[in-house]
Order: C-alpha cells, then structure tokens, then sequence
C-alpha cells in the first residue's frame, strides 16, 4: 500500500521538480499555481493522481508482464500490428479494477475540489521535455461530473498511455514504455463552452522570431483549436514596446460545446457558429493584452519559450491559464545557421493555404481521408487529408510534405510537422477534392505567410550558412522588403535594418480596396461592388478604420522584425494602371499614355482628388509609431519632381501628426529623378536623407521606358551618365550632412555596381533579401 502524499498530490503541493511524480503537464500546473498566481496569473485548482499511482494500479491488476510481452517484437512500421497490439494493452487497463484505497482518495479530493464539472487529462513523465513535447498523444476529457464517470475518465487516461502513436512516439524518441509512467489531472473546469478559448506561444512558431507572443482564439471550448478543426483569430503581440502589430478575423465556422443538453455527460458537440460571432474578433484589446503579458511572465519564470492553452469562463468573464508546456521546435534550433529553401523554377499553383515553417517537399499525392486507411500512404507521399490528430502521427513522420483542408498554425498538423521538420500547408479548405492520387506535386512553404501547392516537382535548393563566419562591411547593409510575412524569418538575415520598405504589396494583398472606394462607400451604387467591400471589410462599420488597421498592421509587422533598426516606409507608389487594379480603382483612376512618368508619387498626395486617401495612410504610420511605439520607422517620399512639391506633401504629413523632428521622425526623399541630383541641395532642406532608386533613375537618365521592351536593351544602371548622377548625388547629399543610400534592384543584380556605391562612399545598400548575404559577403572583402 502507497501513501497518502504519493498517490495524490494537489498542485499547491506539486512543482516542476516533480516530473517523474506528477507528469510534465501536471508539473507545470503545480510550479505557476505555486509561483506565479502571486504574480496575478489565474489559473483553476485541482490535483494530481500521481505516475505512483499509475504504477500501483498495474500492480495491483498484474498488468506489467502481461504488457511487456504483448510489446516485444514489436515494429512500428507495420502499422496493422501496432494498431492490434495497442488495443489489447488498452482493454487490460479498462477491465482492471480500482484499488480500493486508491479509489477512496480520488473520490475524497474530487468532492473536495467542489464535486462539479472537471477536466481530466493525462500528464506522462516523459512529455513536455525540450526534445520531446509528446503533444496531444494521451487523452484528456472534459466536462466529467459525478463518481463513476471521473474514475472511467481516470482510467481511460491510464489506458491512453498505449495508443497506437504514444506507442510510436516513444520508440522514435528512443523511451522505453516501462520506463514512461502516467499521470492524470483532475482540474476544476472553466466554462470556456460559454466563451472562448485557444492557445498562445511566446514566439513565432513558423520564424522562431522571439520577440511576439502569437494568440490564437476561437469560440467555445479549446480542442477545436488544437486540432485544428476551425481557422481561429491570430493575434501579434510586440513585447519590445507591449503593442498589438496584428489582428487577423478567422472563419471560426464551428463552436465546441458540452453536449449536457442531449443526456451525454462529458461528450461535447460542434455547433455551428452564429453569423455575429464568427464575424466578430474573440478577444477585445484588453484581453489580448492581459492573455500576452502573461504568457511573458510565464516565459520569464521558464527561461525559454513557451506553448500555452488559455481559456476564458463564461459565467465570471474571467481568463485562465490552463496548461503550459515549453515550446520544442524553434527554441531548439541553432540560431547561428541560417537555412533558406527556394524555387529555382515556378510553375502552376494549384492551391495554397498557411505555410508552416519555410521548407519545401515534394512527391506523389496520397490523399486519406479517415485514420483507418493510414496504411494506405507510403514512405515519401506527400500526404493530403481534411485534418490531422495524434493518431496520424505514425504516417506523418514519413511524409514529404502534409496539407490539409482544415486547421490554423496551431493545430495538430501545425504543431507535429514543426516538430518533424516537414513542409505542411493547412486550412486550404479544398486539397482533398482539388489533389488526387498520384499527382506530382512541389509543397512550398518558403514564400511567406501563404503555402502554396504547384504542379509537378519543381527544383529548389537549400542554402546555409553559418552566421558567426561572417565579417563586417564598412558600409550599412539593409534590405529591401514589402511583404510584411517574410518579415520575422528575414529580419534572421544578418543586417542594418529596412532601406526600403514598399507599401504596395500590403495595397494588394492586405487592404484590396481602392482607398478613395472606401472612403466614398455611401456613394457607391453599385451593389456588386459594394457586396465585394462588404466581405473584405468584415468587423469594420467605417471603411476607414480598416484601411488605417490593416496598413498599420502590416508596416508594424515589417517594424517589429527589424526593431529597433531603422526600417524606412516608402509611402504608396502604384501608378494609375496599378492602382485601377484595386477593388473600386476604376472609379478613380484616369486612363494614361505613361503611367510610369505619370500622375503618382508626390504629385497624388497634394492633389484635391487623391490628398485623403494620402491622409489615411499618414495616420496608418502614425498609429504605428505613437500607438504602437514603433518609432524605428523613418518615412520616405516617392517620385518626388520638385522640392516645392516635397513642401507640400510634407505639410500634409505634419497636419495628420507627422511632424519632421518630432517623436524622432525622419523623413527621406527617393532620388529617381534627375531633378533629385540636380537640385540635391534644396531637396536637403527639406529632407533628412536620400535613397537612390536606381532603376527609375536610370530610366529617365536614359530616357527610357523600362516597361517596353523595344528599348530594353539601350542601357542599365551601369551605363556611365547614371554612375556619374550616382556620384553626383553621394557628394551633395555629404556636403548638406544628409545620409544617403540606394534601395534600387542595381545592387543586387550587379555586384560590380555594389562595390562601385560603396567606393563613390555610399552610406548604405538596400538589397532584395536573396542577395544581402552574397553582397555582405564581397564588401567585407573590400579594403
């Protein structure tokens, strides 16, 4: 017989040093429950049936040996036996029976706890470990009431240790299965079912970039997300400056809820979520804030990043932290190598979805729809299915690459495949209908944000480098970027920060609506168009607001990557074609011969017409700089003709709160006209640096169109008028003490160029991020 205090532990008696007793998950609740409550954390009570008791419940049945002979011999590659032998373990444990002090106990604390609706969850010895998080491979129950079903839960628990992929998971981890013990917690249980709940990590789990805290939420109970069953919200969090950079609306199309009502206690149902609600963000700015402060203090106390389940109670309203686990994929990786995947070819994109990590897959399709046909897939098929849960895992290892229809960026699928180190694509909504058996696919992850799926197997390549070899250039180093998703995974790329950071790809792909159709939407009578607005604009009464939003959101994004280098914003620069492009643009836009030396750039911004849509995009930066304290971004002017048209643009800014000067703003002026070179000594005084943006330049030096192709080959930035505006414009821009770069693709394209920037005594050089490293490299070697 076992003692009161090994069997069951409460979590006022239990901390992290007591992993082999309690189990990873349990332990964890016992440490914050100890230590960090008193720092404001919430967090629900309960008790630990502890791995001694585990241990004394297959004693007491005479299970070990029985267990341990239905296991030798076994190999996890034959998925049918595994399946066979796991089962019979299981139903050992199910008709085992209870011994009879033990019972007692767990029926004492249960009443003690309050009686009511509880969690039970597994807890195993060998989860939550930095090399192995074991995420989701025993069971949990939720809702559990009464004597009878807390013991059947208890036990189920106890069974759970032997499932088909908590059997594989241990052998590819290299733990032997009687070394693993389980234990089970009985938690008070938040009533998440009438709110929402999710999960949080202290870093971004696709980049590894440690400066945000990631939120994912979604309605009702947490398994929806874990599983990925829904696209929930995502919210970022900058703690560098404690902002919210992010706020992204999921479809959340299912609630998970108890389903109590249809006489099943302890089951739960899916719902499908009201209209209101899905269009709705979860969690107010309050809570965000609240729910990413604390997982910082949950961070600080671990000393490393962290997974993190919250929930938040319907009846008091309050949040809760339910479970934490230290996050086992990006913390652990070498910082000092970085590893870039990318096509060498692209080629028909078939569907996409959210990348997960930055890799690239490739194979045959073998689309599975139910867990039954698993021994179906093959070593090295990419695998394609509605959604992933553990009992997936035996096939996943062995995939070239997963997508699903189903899921966000912590799901099931998300989370395993991080962990695997194998490209996945989720939520794509449609992959097992589009793909079928034995189509040739390429699975890209190394675009950003969204994965896409392309037809055939194309070529990439796979570069590292590590970073403690390299030297330093005498000259700043920066990049060129516009796609606020690549963002954290660049910024990993030695560097002096953003030279140019281009606002047309957030226009794009981010806003979609042309500014002016949103700030007339009352006057717009077409209703096609406005149903189009409507769907985009969802959440947002006033247009505005959602341009102002998203724009700050998506140069926030590209700030907090870099911060605190100096990311310089390059105000909007489409040309009338481009911005006609635009949802509702053809009601703004004229139709011109030459776009390209057309109405854009500065001459936009003062005109009648288009001067409050410029506005919009000024208190976009602003409330990036002011509201979320990224003051890093420095403001650069385009296509700017004449310096009293820089006058006047620069008015407009400091009438919307950008004030040269103040709050540290600086602001540039692209020189890409000759008039730039010419007059550099008047732009001066009205700017604080200059970027040579050397492909118009060379353009209107050469008096080029660079979009026809007949006069494509008269000349490049090369040619020896350019080099001598080039250096023309170095010495002004020096003689007035104003900095001065160049964000042109010359740089980049021409190395021989670069080392001419930086002998003319270039300050700095903006480089697309596929040519920093090549081009750090070869200025270092300048003397």
């Amino acid at each position: 017989m076992f003692k009161r205090d090994q069997l069951i532990l409460w979590f006022s008696e239990i901390g992290i040093g007591d992993l082999a007793l309690a189990g990873g998950k349990n332990a964890s609740l016992g440490e914050m429950y100890n230590k960090l409550t008193k720092r404001g954390i919430s967090i629900p009570d309960g008790f630990a049936i502890t791995a001694a008791a585990y241990r004394y419940f297959l004693r007491f049945n005479s299970l070990e040996k029985p267990i341990k002979q239905i296991l030798a011999g076994l190999n996890i590659r034959q998925v049918k036996d595994l399946s066979r032998r796991g089962n019979r373990i299981r139903q050992l444990i199910l008709a085992g029976a209870w011994p009879a002090d033990l019972e007692k106990q767990i029926l004492a604390d249960y009443k003690k706890l309050g009686g009511g609706s509880v969690a039970v969850r597994s807890s195993a010895t060998a989860e939550d470990l930095p090399g192995a998080s074991f995420a989701g491979q025993q069971e949990s129950f939720l809702n559990v009431v009464g004597k009878e079903n807390i013991l059947l839960a208890c036990k189920r628990c106890f069974a759970s240790l032997f499932t088909d992929r908590a059997i594989s998971y241990r052998v590819d981890k290299g733990f032997l299965h009687n070394q693993v013990a389980l234990s089970v917690g009985v938690q008070k249980m938040v009533r998440s079912d009438l709110a929402s709940s999710g999960v949080m990590f202290t870093l971004d789990t696709d980049s590894g970039f440690r400066d945000v805290v990631m939120i994912d939420a979604a309605w009702g109970l947490g398994e929806n997300v874990v599983k990925g069953r829904v696209v929930p919200d995502e919210y970022l969090y900058f703690k560098k400056t404690n902002a919210i950079i992010s706020k992204e609306l999921g479809s959340k199309e299912k609630t998970l809820i108890y389903a109590n009502k249809f006489g099943l206690t302890g089951a739960t149902i899916n719902i499908n979520t009201p209209k209101k609600q899905r269009q709705s963000f979860v969690l107010n700015n309050r809570e965000i804030d609240q729910l990413a402060k604390w997982g910082q203090i949950i961070e600080q106390h671990y000393k490393m990043p962290m997974d993190i389940e919250w929930a938040k109670d319907g009846l008091n309203k309050k949040l809760y932290i339910v479970q934490a686990r230290p996050e086992t994929v990006e913390s652990t990786r070498d910082q000092n190598i970085f590893e870039e995947y990318y096509l060498t070819h692209k080629g028909k994109a078939i569907l996409s979805g959210l990348a997960i990590g930055s890799k690239i897959g490739q194979g045959g399709v073998r689309v599975i729809k139910n867990v039954r046909e698993i021994s179906r897939f093959k070593r090295g098929e990419v695998l394609v299915t509605t959604i992933t849960d553990p009992d997936w895992e035996p096939v996943m290892k062995v995939a070239a690459a997963i997508v699903t229809d189903q899921g966000g960026r912590t799901s099931h699928a998300a989370i395993v495949s991080r962990e695997l180190g194998i490209p996945c694509i989720v939520g794509t909504k449609n992959a097992t209908r589009k793909l079928k058996n034995g189509d040739q696919v390429t699975v890209s992850c190394a675009e950003g944000e969204r994965g896409n799926v392309y037809q055939g197997l194309l070529p990439f390549k796979v570069r590292k480098i590590n970073l403690k070899k390299l030297g330093r250039p005498r000259i700043k180093i920066m990049m060129n970027l516009g796609n606020p998703e690549l963002a954290f995974t660049d910024c990993q790329i030695p560097n002096d920060g953003v030279g140019l950071a281009r606002l047309e790809f957030i226009f794009s792909n981010y806003i979609k609506v042309h500014p002016l159709a949103l700030l007339n939407y009352k006057k717009i009578k077409d209703r096609r168009l406005r149903n189009k607005i409507d769907k985009l604009t969802v959440g947002y009464e006033d247009k505005r607001e959602y341009f102002v939003d998203r724009l700050a959101h998506g140069i926030a994004r590209l700030a907090a990557g870099f911060y605190p280098k100096t990311v310089i914003v390059r105000t909007s620069d489409f040309k009338t074609n481009e911005y006609a492009t635009m949802i509702g643009g053809k009601l703004y836009e004229p139709k011109e011969e030459n776009p390209m030396i057309g109405w854009r750039g500065a001459s936009r911004y003062y005109s009648e017409s288009y001067q409050p849509a410029f506005e919009l995009e000024c208190q976009a930066i602003k409330k990036v700089r002011e509201e979320m304290g990224l003051t890093n971004v420095t403001v650069m002017i385009p296509f700017c003709r004449t310096p009293e048209e820089g006058q006047k643009v620069v008015k407009i800014m400091a009438q919307n709160g950008l004030r040269r000067g103040q709050h540290g703003l600086e602001l540039y002026v692209m020189c890409e006209i000759p008039s730039n070179v010419i007059l550099a000594k008047e732009f001066a005084k009205i700017f604080d640096g200059f970027s040579i943006g050397s492909n118009d330049l060379t353009q209107l030096v050469l008096g080029l169109d660079r979009d026809s192709t007949l006069v494509s080959t008269v000349g490049n930035e090369r040619n020896e008028a350019v080099k001598i505006m080039v250096k023309q414009v170095i010495k002004e821009a020096h003689r007035a003490k104003r900095k001065i770069g160049i964000c042109g693709q010359a740089p980049s394209d021409f190395p021989d160029f670069a080392k001419f920037l930086v002998k003319a005594g270039i300050d700095s050089l903006s480089l697309t991020s596929d040519s920093v490293l090549k081009t750090w490299q070869a200025v270092s070697k300048m003397k």
